[in-house]
């Protein structure tokens, strides 16, 4: 696949909010309308029911869940080997694979379904090892096939029709000798002499091959109708055709059918290379996501395989990243939060600032290159502002944020009062939901002097949700802890209404942890923490800060 044709993804952090799926979206627009290229909005996870209710206010589609944007085998230069019917000579295979300079055919039927391969060795082993006088017969091998192969003319019989009897044999001795060796259904290669036609004929072959161009006469020719006899004319002599004639029998009868390993343009190559190496064929198929054949791949395409595109938006840590970041070309990253740990393979667009809201960012580039904000582009971007600022009641939440928050307003025609209220309402809703999805649903991991911690957060303008939500996190929190490795593990129940969180936390340290960064005394199983709301601005900060210490 040319650079032209392939897409460059745009996509947030692993567990999305609102602010990386819109910003996702509104920057994949911009890029797209600045460039002409194909930009495609990504989420790397599930949408939470926040951000699905911006989509289904707007009427906005969601970005397609990209898992993994490792480097698929539809990212490598596939070769396009046409499919060949499994009827094909294999003279008429060997003639395909070296115009096309391959070692092996895909067969494949009228609906482009793979139904074998075949490979120069096999062929080869077809003529260098078969002696059996009546595989021709055994293969069902068209009369056609032979025509083709001995470069022949159909004198008397139909060429649709099967030679699937009988062996094949030259007829060299008189015609007293051949009687006691030709049987029924034979087919004989022969010369131009009239007795050994005749004699052919009458003890009813099933064809009669006449090298050497020789003609035909009308007697034979009606004898042989009468019988049901073929008659085949070649301009090749006897050794000649006795030497093709096996060339002509269908591919079909050597194909290999079972057991065939075929690869998917949606597997990673990394899980492919170690079955190439341990099969070490020269070619395998290629299957589309439907099933159909696709085209050819060798080791040699690997080497050629071209990283996916990604743009960054929302995060810039490795940790945070949707799997296989790695393996990806990073073109861009867009954020508003602390540097890490992405690295890059070589110099790409940053553009990270002290703002409450990545939207807020996209929405500057709209104003700095002149690009007009549609209605719809205005709501997602102003919905990423309102949820990351907690209707600017967050200390992230700067000026800048704000003035965004409130131009955008103007355009998509929206209350913010009303419209955060109704947001933040169907974000909360968390009876219906697992234990488990609501811990992951904003759930980020840090490291600082070899220790590793994470930390979740629910906003919610429902104190009784966030109190019975309390209950089901701890034991959740405690198997988590000694299932992932992580040393310490935190969730903020943040209550917007009040401006406060309420920190639960498990692990070895982790009290002491947050009495030490926060200077606040704990409760009987929790610390509350007035006036933090912000993971990002105020939680993170602090830890990281004790932790350097």
């Amino acid at each position: 696949m040319s650079d032209r044709k392939r897409p460059v993804f745009v996509i947030g952090h692993r567990n999305p909010d609102t602010d990386s799926i819109c910003s996702a979206i509104a920057y994949a627009k911009l890029k797209k309308k600045l460039t002409g290229e194909d930009y495609v909005a990504a989420r790397a996870g599930h949408l939470n029911e926040e951000t699905q209710y911006v989509m289904d206010r707007f009427g906005i589609t969601p970005p397609m869940f990209l898992k993994d944007v490792g480097t698929q085998v539809k990212d490598i230069e596939i070769r396009e080997t046409a499919g060949v019917s499994e009827n094909i000579s294999l003279k008429r295979a060997w003639t395909i694979m070296k115009e096309d300079n391959v070692v092996t055919l895909p067969i494949t039927d009228e609906n482009n379904n793979l139904n074998g391969i075949i490979t120069i060795g096999d062929i080869t082993k077809s003529y260098m090892e078969v002696y059996d006088s009546r595989i021709l017969s055994a293969a069902c091998t068209k009369y056609r096939n032979i025509l083709e192969t001995l470069e022949a003319e159909m004198v008397v019989g139909d060429p649709e029709a099967y030679f699937d009897k009988g062996k094949v044999l030259i007829a060299a001795a008189n015609p007293d000798l051949m009687e006691n060796y030709i049987e029924e259904n034979d087919l004989v290669i022969l010369g131009n002499r009239y007795e050994s036609q005749l004699c052919a004929i009458e003890m009813n072959a099933a064809c009669i091959i006449v090298c050497e161009g020789a003609p035909v006469s009308m007697t034979i020719k009606k004898l042989a109708q009468e019988k049901n006899c073929v008659i085949i004319s070649t301009p090749h002599d006897t050794y000649t055709v006795a030497r093709l004639i096996n060339q002509s029998m269908p591919i079909r009868y050597f194909m290999r059918t079972e057991n065939l390993t075929t690869f998917c343009t949606e597997d990673f190559t990394d899980q492919i290379k170690e079955v190439m190496a341990k099969l070490r064929h020269r070619d395998f198929p290629v299957l589309g996501r439907d099933g159909h054949y696709v085209g050819m791949i060798s080791r040699r395409n690997l080497l050629n395989s071209a990283r996916k595109k990604v743009i960054m938006v929302d995060h810039n840590e490795k940790s945070q990243a949707v799997e296989g970041i790695e393996d990806a070309e990073i073109l861009e990253i867009v954020d508003h939060h602390r540097l890490r740990s992405v690295e890059t393979f070589s110099p790409v667009f940053f553009r990270n600032q002290p703002l409450g809201c990545t939207a807020t960012i996209v929405y500057q580039m709209y104003q700095e290159t002149g690009v007009e904000i549609d209605k719809k582009t205005a709501a997602l971007l102003c919905s990423a502002i309102i949820s990351d600022t907690l209707m600017y009641r967050s200390p992230t939440c700067t000026q800048i944020d704000r003035d965004a928050g409130e131009a955008l307003a103007q355009i998509a025609g929206i209350d913010v009062e009303e419209f955060a209220g109704n947001m933040f309402r169907a974000g909360s809703n968390l009876s219906s939901k697992e234990t488990s999805e609501i811990f992951f649903q904003d759930f980020k991991k840090f490291s600082m002097n070899e220790i590793t911690f994470g930390v979740g957060q629910i906003n919610s303008m429902n104190p009784q949700e966030l109190k019975e939500l309390k209950s089901r996190l701890y034991p959740f929190m405690e198997e988590q802890l000694n299932a992932s490795g992580i040393q310490m593990l935190f969730f903020m129940l943040t209550d917007i209404i009040k401006e406060r969180t309420e920190l639960l936390f498990v692990g070895n340290g982790s009290r002491e942890l947050i009495q030490n960064a926060m200077n606040v005394e704990p409760g009987k199983d929790s610390f509350i923490l007035r006036g933090v709301v912000s993971r990002k601005k105020q939680l993170i900060p602090a830890i990281m800060s004790d932790l350097q210490q």
